[in-house]
């Protein structure tokens, strides 16, 4: 009598996705200014997130680097990349002492990456950076945002949002968009909605900003594609103390 082979099903494929607004990797202001970047390498790997999308990330800055006795000699997204990850990043404004923009870091492998400026004013350099990786053998891509300030700005650039993903992400691809969207409001995901993208629905007490004493979420992790499971903001002194805005997590389904 042959024995019977029970059937055990595949355990589900989970992505695991955090989005962080760095600050620039300093906290404070004038001579009472931190340099954090240091704690948070510490943090980022705490995350342990597949994808970590960070916005206000420095490759150089001349003034900082004098100040600050311990400065990385290495741009910060190569630092705060955890051992086996791979780091990106893009530049989306250049000021008189260096620059800084979006970076992804992944522990899946980078097909390829490429930038989008969505400027929409002279006071304002924000873009798009956007990344293909492999994920299971499966193509996921994933787009870092860091919109403006101007309610009006912000709504211009998710329309540049919409017509850039229709350009360059297949509509069968999973896709993840996520960062700072700095909308105190529903108007936003009401237009991501509109064109495929959702979060997890579960998001009332998730506040993000300010880190200290949250009144808001401006950073969110949309996906099309995938299936949300959850959604999480780690808290405490430890975590408000390194920038103005708390890390976001947020699992996903393949």
């Amino acid at each position: 009598m042959s024995e019977v082979q029970l059937f055990t099903p595949p355990e589900p494929q989970i992505l695991r996705v955090a989005t962080y607004n760095i600050h620039k990797g300093v906290q404070g202001l004038g001579p009472a200014r931190r340099l954090e970047i240091h704690n948070l390498g510490l943090a980022v790997e705490q995350l342990d997130a597949d994808i970590v999308c960070l916005q206000e990330v420095r490759k150089m800055n001349r003034k900082e680097e004098q100040y600050f006795d311990r400065w990385p000699n290495v741009p910060q997204a190569e630092y705060l990349a955890p051992e086996g990850y791979e780091s990106v990043y893009l530049t989306n404004a250049y000021t008189r002492d260096g620059e800084h923009g979006n970076a992804l870091l992944s522990r899946w492998p980078v097909i390829g990456y490429q930038h989008e400026d969505i400027s929409d004013h002279r006071f304002e350099q924000r873009g798009l950076l956007h990344v293909e990786l492999d994920i299971h053998g499966k193509r996921v891509h994933s787009i870092v945002v860091h919109l403006g300030l101007i309610p009006g700005s912000r709504i211009r650039q998710i329309a540049l949002l919409q017509r850039f993903i229709e350009r360059e992400v297949p509509p069968n691809a999973p896709l993840v968009v996520a960062g700072d969207f700095n909308d105190w409001g529903n108007q936003i995901k009401r237009m991501l909605a509109g064109f495929g993208l959702f979060e997890y629905e579960e998001t009332q007490g998730i506040l993000t900003y300010p880190s200290r004493l949250p009144i808001a979420q401006l950073d969110h992790i949309y996906v099309r594609g995938l299936t949300p499971l959850g959604l999480q903001v780690p808290k405490g002194r430890i975590w408000w103390r390194m920038s103005d805005h708390l890390p976001l997590i947020a699992e996903f389904q393949l």
